[in-house]
C-alpha cells in the first residue's frame, strides 16, 4: 500500500509498504481521509519525544471497515478513536484514560492513517453520521479536542468567551462554544487569513496589534473576560491572560507551549482567577463530536485544504510556512 512516510526530522517520503497486521482486538480500515495536526508537524520536526522514524503519521481518520464487526457491517464509513490507553493506571481505573500515565497515540506511537490502510482497536472505531461529508469526517477528532475543551472547563452558557488562536483547534473551540450557549465568542489572531475566516464563521474576530489588551477590556466594560481559551501556546499570550480574565474567571490552556512559559501570578492572586489544563478527550466527547459534525456543517469550512497523497510534501509546507491553510487533510481513496 500507498504511505506517507516520515523517514528523517524534516524529511517525509510516499512509500509502498506492507498492509498492517490485524491483531486481534483490531480491525482493518481503508483510509479515505487523513488531516495533519499539530502534533504531526512536532513529528515531521523531529522534536516529539516518542515518534520514531520510519513511522506513518496520521491520527485524524476516517475510512471504511474492511471486514464484519459487531453491528458495524463492512463499508461502513468510520472513524477512530485514536488513543491508546493501558486500562491498568489509577486514571484508567478511575475513568479518567485519556490522561493515562503510558497514554499512546496511532500516528505517534504506532503507525498511523496517512495511508492507504490503518489498523484500530475495535472499541475505538464510531460509525461517521450519515449526511457528514468525506471531507470533514477526519475532522471529527479536533472537534472532539474542543468538546473535551469546553465541557472540561466547566463553561456555563450565557458567559463571554475569548479565544487566542485561529489555527484549526480555536476555530473549533469557538463553534463548539456557540454550538453549547455561547453567543458572545471573541477570537484573536495575528494572521490576517485566519482572522478573515474566522470572521466569515460568524465571530467577532480582531488581529492583534500592539492596543490589542484595552480594545479587548472595551468590549467586556473593563471587567475581563468570563473564560479565556488559550489555543495559541505562545509568551506573548501568557503575559495578556491575567489582564484579560476577570475577577473568579477561567483560563484554559489548550495549546501545548514549547517553552515553559511565564506569567504573572501575583494578578492571579489579586483576581483569585483559575486555570485549567486540558488534554485530548474522552469517549463520549468523541461521540458528541460525532454528532456535532452531522449538526453543524460550519466545521467542515476550517478544513481549506484537501490534497492527494503525491502532495504530501506540499501539504506539510503550507502548515509550516506563511499560507493560507488551517487544516489540510490527504486524500487516500
Amino acid at each position: 500500500m500507498k504511505a506517507i512516510v516520515f523517514t528523517n526530522p524534516g524529511k517525509i517520503e510516499v512509500q509502498e509498504v506492507p498492509l498492517p497486521v490485524v491483531e486481534e482486538g483490531w480491525a482493518l480500515i481503508k483510509v479515505s481521509h487523513a488531516g495533519i495536526c499539530g502534533s504531526d508537524l512536532t513529528v515531521y520536526s523531529g522534536y516529539h519525544p516518542r515518534a520514531k522514524a520510519p513511522l506513518v503519521p496520521g491520527h485524524e481518520i476516517c475510512g471504511y471497515l474492511v471486514s464484519d464487526l459487531p453491528g458495524l457491517p463492512a463499508g461502513t464509513f468510520v472513524t477512530v478513536n485514536p488513543l491508546l490507553s493501558c486500562g491498568q493506571c489509577d486514571p484508567c481505573l478511575s475513568g479518567n484514560s485519556h490522561v493515562c500515565q503510558s497514554l499512546k497515540l496511532i500516528g505517534i506511537d504506532r503507525d498511523g492513517g496517512m495511508a492507504e490502510y490503518v489498523t484500530a482497536p475495535i472499541h475505538h472505531i464510531l460509525p461517521v453520521p450519515e449526511g457528514v461529508s468525506r471531507r470533514s469526517a477526519a475532522f471529527i477528532e479536533p472537534i472532539a479536542v474542543s468538546v473535551h475543551t469546553v465541557r472540561q472547563s466547566g463553561y456555563v452558557p450565557g458567559d463571554n468567551a475569548l479565544i487566542f488562536g485561529a489555527g484549526a483547534i480555536g476555530m473549533s473551540v469557538a463553534l463548539t462554544l456557540r454550538e453549547l450557549g455561547c453567543h458572545d465568542v471573541t477570537i484573536c489572531e495575528p494572521n490576517k487569513i485566519r482572522v478573515e475566516k474566522a470572521s466569515s464563521l460568524g465571530f467577532r474576530a480582531i488581529q492583534t496589534h500592539p492596543e490589542l489588551i484595552s480594545e479587548l477590556l472595551k468590549l467586556t466594560n473593563n471587567k475581563g473576560f468570563d473564560f479565556i481559551y488559550d489555543c495559541a501556546g505562545h509568551q506573548s499570550v501568557a503575559e495578556m491572560l491575567p489582564d484579560l480574565i476577570k475577577v473568579k474567571g477561567t483560563i484554559v490552556i489548550v495549546a501545548g507551549y514549547k517553552q515553559s512559559p511565564a506569567m504573572n501570578f501575583q494578578k492571579g492572586m489579586f483576581k483569585e482567577f483559575s486555570i485549567k489544563f486540558v488534554r485530548v478527550y474522552r469517549d463520549e466527547d468523541f461521540k458528541i463530536a460525532c454528532q456535532l459534525a452531522k449538526s453543524q456543517p460550519l466545521y467542515a469550512e476550517v478544513v481549506t485544504h484537501e490534497l492527494p497523497i503525491k502532495e504530501a510534501q506540499h501539504g506539510f509546507d503550507l502548515l509550516l510556512t506563511p499560507s493560507d491553510a488551517i487544516k489540510v487533510t490527504f486524500k487516500f481513496d
